[in-house]
């Protein structure tokens, strides 16, 4: 039997090498994990297994630039879930929340839990299975543990504000105190450390509805948002010491406030520029203007002027948020549907109560209702495309998926509320069967304006009604031209997170499906994007598809891009892997084959043995 050169050759391709150029119709040659030649007609008998991609699209690996995969690794690495979408590389350790320092505990301190159970809306039955994994207590232990791990796609790590500040000041000091010079000092040492371990940078948070869950501090945000400017100007001058990246989200409740903290890029003002990746530009549904503002000023901060360089995360799909009841991240935002949600999530009696106690339905119609009418300045910005509340709260564009009675499923709230209005006033055939009847006749006479439809729905179902809403680009209109911005990143996916709330695994591949809409000059553009740029930014060994470098590759086919839809392959599943149900969602034919080290992981739409088994992947250190 003759000895074989290669491993593997992928045959017959349109391959995108990453680089922006034209694709070429071409061979991909792969030997121990590495691509070591690429060409036309490469011969097949030197090789020990060939793959048919005619076709078919050839691309480096995918990069998920914002994950929060941090807990699920540990307990699956070969993280499925992402692989099956062409994804071979994701960030961990984002919006200043991670496990690098290991479980943190201390008494009854749980930080782990504390942070991610309602930021990222992880249940706590799952994060308790998360936190029994963690065998590290420090950021060097951390990287190393991955070494002995099946890892499926690369790992590349932040340090976690928020876990930094209880590190060094504990849960309760974090968000209670200012640090001392002696804690400063502490955090700068082990973000240091950090750097020359290989962290990709610091993760901070500013978003005003991400709370901890745990009582006594359920009305109390996470640890990072109790940080001064002084602070954070210090840590990220560790950072920009080491060319690595600041992720970051706007303080949007004060917008001048958030401007002055994104200053920090500049390195005219501050000696060396900070490299800056934000959350996030899309067209959202209530500030149809915004993504502008924020990239005008991206734009400013990148010019020579300031000599910044700072990009906005992109979203490739529409941004559609599920809902349970009430309890979702969108509903955070509002006082007092934030005092239901941090109620444990088995306790219906205290949301019960709440619910029915006359001082708070006060204060949540007040909030339901704010910047929606009257003659005010709340109004008047909310009519200008400038709310002070992003949150969704038009019953036109929230859509039952998971409705008590099945007649409702994929009816808006609005229909609803219109048709309880009609069955009030007498049209008995506004039900359409006697479930329906039963529904409607169970409102109370008379409903009042949509605030008390919401009363009644949360008091009569509790989390047992499901609806979605489109908080952004919402026709996807814009999406394309935003994910080819120069001061914007493509690969924002937030996989791994808000597990019952969204599924956004797919962006990546609907950025492809959008830029194949165009042309093929764009496709190869928005592989660039997704591969070769963010690499390079994050200072990552990946991304590539020239010789000699590791082969993750996705192949792609094309037919089933142009003919798939991210909003029809979502769905809700039970996963055993968390014993909970999760938002997942399974694109069919659109991938067909994935390679991590030169080793296929997911074929013809299964994985390989070699998924989860094998050490494939690797923890990215970064340049």
């Amino acid at each position: 039997m003759s000895r074989k050169t290669w491993d593997t050759l992928i045959k017959d391709a349109l391959v995108f090498d990453g680089s922006g150029g034209p694709p070429l119709q071409q061979d991909i040659a792969i030997k121990k994990g590495r691509i070591v030649a690429r060409g036309e007609a490469l011969p097949k008998t030197p090789a020990a297994e060939v793959i048919d991609a005619a076709g078919k699209w050839v691309m480096p690996g995918l990069l998920d630039i914002h994950t929060h995969l941090d807990l699920e690794v540990d307990l699956e690495p070969g993280l499925p879930e992402v692989v099956r979408h062409g994804t071979t590389t994701v960030l961990v350790g984002n919006c200043s929340l991670g496990t690098c320092f290991g479980r943190q505990q201390e008494g009854e301190q749980n930080p782990i839990v504390d942070c991610f159970t309602r930021v990222e809306n992880i249940p706590k039955s799952v994060l308790g299975k998360c936190v029994e994994a963690v065998q590290w207590d420090n950021t060097g232990d951390y990287m190393q543990h991955f070494d002995g791990m099946p890892l499926g796609p690369n790992i590349g790590a932040f340090v976690p504000h928020s876990m930094l500040r209880v590190e060094v000041m504990g849960l309760r000091d974090s968000i209670s105190r200012d640090p001392t010079e002696q804690e400063l000092q502490r955090m700068e040492e082990l973000l240091e450390q950090a750097m020359q371990q290989g962290y990709l940078g610091l993760s901070t948070d500013g978003l005003p509805f991400h709370y901890l869950a745990n009582a006594p501090h359920t009305d109390r945000r996470i640890p990072t948002q109790f940080a001064s400017f002084g602070e954070l100007k210090r840590l990220l001058r560790v950072v920009r010491r080491h060319d690595r990246v600041w992720q970051t989200t706007p303080i949007i409740e004060n917008r001048a406030k958030a401007f002055l903290y994104f200053l920090l890029t500049s390195g005219r003002l501050f000696g060396r520029t900070l490299k800056t990746s934000a959350l996030s530009v899309m067209e959202f549904v209530l500030m149809p203007k915004a993504h502008r503002t924020f990239l005008g000023f991206a734009r400013l901060m990148n010019s020579k002027l300031m000599r910044g360089n700072m990009h906005f995360q992109a979203l490739g799909g529409n941004f559609r948020v599920w809902s349970d009841g009430i309890v979702s991240p969108l509903y955070e935002e509002l006082d007092s549907t934030c005092e239901l949600i941090a109620k444990e999530y088995d306790d219906v009696q205290g949301r019960m109560a709440l619910l029915n106690d006359p001082a708070w339905v006060q204060r949540f119609r007040a909030d339901w209702h704010h910047g929606r009418r009257g003659r005010n300045l709340a109004h008047l910005r909310t009519r200008l495309g400038f709310p002070d509340n992003i949150v969704v709260r038009d019953l036109e564009l929230m859509v039952f998926d998971g409705a008590p009675v099945p007649e409702w499923d994929g009816d808006t709230l609005e229909q609803v509320y219109q048709r309880v209005l009609r069955f009030q006033a007498g049209a008995e055939s506004a039900a359409r069967s006697a479930a329906e009847h039963e529904a409607l006749a169970a409102f109370p006479r008379p409903l009042g304006d949509d605030a008390d439809f919401m009363l009644h729905m949360m008091r009569r179902y509790d989390k047992d009604f499901r609806f979605y809403v489109d908080v952004g680009n919402v026709d996807r209109d814009a999406t394309l031209e935003l994910l080819l911005h120069r001061d914007a990143m493509p690969g924002f996916n937030d996989s791994g997170a808000h597990i019952t709330n969204m599924a956004f695994f797919d962006a990546n591949l609907m950025s492809l499906k959008l830029a194949q809409a165009d042309s093929l000059q764009t496709v190869a553009t928005m592989v660039r994007r997704l591969t070769r740029e963010p690499a390079e930014f994050f200072g990552l060994d990946v991304g590539s598809l020239d010789i000699g470098a590791r082969a993750d590759i996705a192949i792609v086919d094309p037919a089933a891009l142009a003919d798939w839809d991210s909003n029809d392959t979502r769905k809700l599943e039970y996963r055993e892997l968390f014993e909970h149900k999760q938002m997942v969602n399974r694109p069919e034919g659109v991938v067909s084959c994935v390679l991590i080290n030169g080793e296929p992981v997911w074929r013809d739409g299964a994985f390989t043995a070699a998924l989860g088994r094998e050490p494939l992947g690797r923890a990215l250190r970064a340049a």
